[in-house]
């Protein structure tokens, strides 16, 4: 490459990933990362894609910003598309015209949840709420203007940082004492620290030891599944809490968005082709917990 290090261009920077990204960023000082705000770099105006990357010239832009408030997408359609599926093919098509490569975070909920078996890459996508729709779309945005990019869908993505079912259950064993969380909906939660790490190893094997990683579509998440009560109970052992876990049916925690039953990803092609181990979702449950514990 003519530049001494990798330059990476990362959007969302504010997100729970895009903030695990800055953190294991200070760790490969070899590579440049630029990190933007919404306020910096808002995919869903076009021209500002164009703006940004031939201003910085990045080889690769990881895609951390996303419209993520499940239920309400379910109303909000304008605004899960400004960011999930149009912003996504601008941002493709000005990646595609600078010739980066671009990574972009995907989700479980493009699947109906209706299989009892994990998902691979070649299922038939059904998604059925509006952010899985949105998502989807997003995915076929990028795939209609370019070939150099990958596309990583996870599941149930949580961080030491930002708002999610983690640090949620956390405040409600402090407040509450006691928790009534959902036990028939079943996925892998994924540690967005460990995401993080690995596209940035994903992004060394491909444009720096220019090992031969194929394009396109992989699941990722951590190894093993598990209900959201499964997970609550994980997040009180690793915290120490002898709090009560109580699990229920989804039909009693009613909501807008539906939501799949089984969205448990097949990671076979990830670990095959990237030649990247995962470690298990427990283990990502106490590695956030030590990393909130900490600061």
């Amino acid at each position: 490459m003519d530049r001494k290090k990798l330059r990476i261009a990362v959007t969302g920077a504010n997100g729970q990933l895009g903030l695990e990204l800055k953190q294991v960023s200070l760790e490969h000082p070899d590579m440049e990362f630029l990190f933007f705000t919404r306020n910096e770099w808002d995919i869903a105006i076009e021209s500002l894609n164009e703006e940004r990357i031939s201003e910085i010239k990045p080889d690769a832009v990881i895609n951390a910003a996303a419209y993520t408030n499940v239920e309400k997408a379910e109303e909000d359609h304008e605004g899960a598309d400004a960011s999930n599926n149009l912003g996504v093919g601008y941002l493709a098509k000005a990646c595609k015209s600078s010739q980066a490569l671009l990574v972009h975070v995907s989700t479980d909920y493009v699947f109906d949840g209706q299989k009892t078996t994990p998902y691979s890459e070649f299922d038939e996508v059904n998604p059925i709420n509006y952010y899985g729709l949105s998502k989807l779309q997003g995915e076929r945005a990028i795939d209609a203007v370019s070939d150099r990019y990958f596309i990583l869908r996870t599941s149930w993505l949580y961080s030491s940082f930002g708002h999610n079912f983690f640090k949620t259950m956390l405040r409600l064993a402090h407040e509450k004492g006691a928790l009534s969380v959902v036990s028939d909906q079943v996925a892998s939660p994924t540690y967005a620290r460990y995401l993080a790490e690995d596209i940035i190893t994903l992004l060394k094997h491909r444009l720096m030891e220019e090992k031969p990683i194929p394009y396109g579509i992989y699941h990722y998440t951590q190894l093993g599944e598990a209900s959201w009560y499964d997970f609550a109970k994980e997040i009180m052992k690793a915290n120490h809490l002898d709090i009560p876990v109580t699990p229920v049916n989804s039909a009693q925690f009613p909501t807008k968005a539906k939501r799949p039953a089984y969205s448990k990803l097949d990671t076979q092609r990830w670990e095959f082709n990237t030649r990247i181990s995962l470690r298990s979702w427990q283990e990502g449950v106490l590695a956030c917990t030590q990393a909130i514990s900490s600061r």
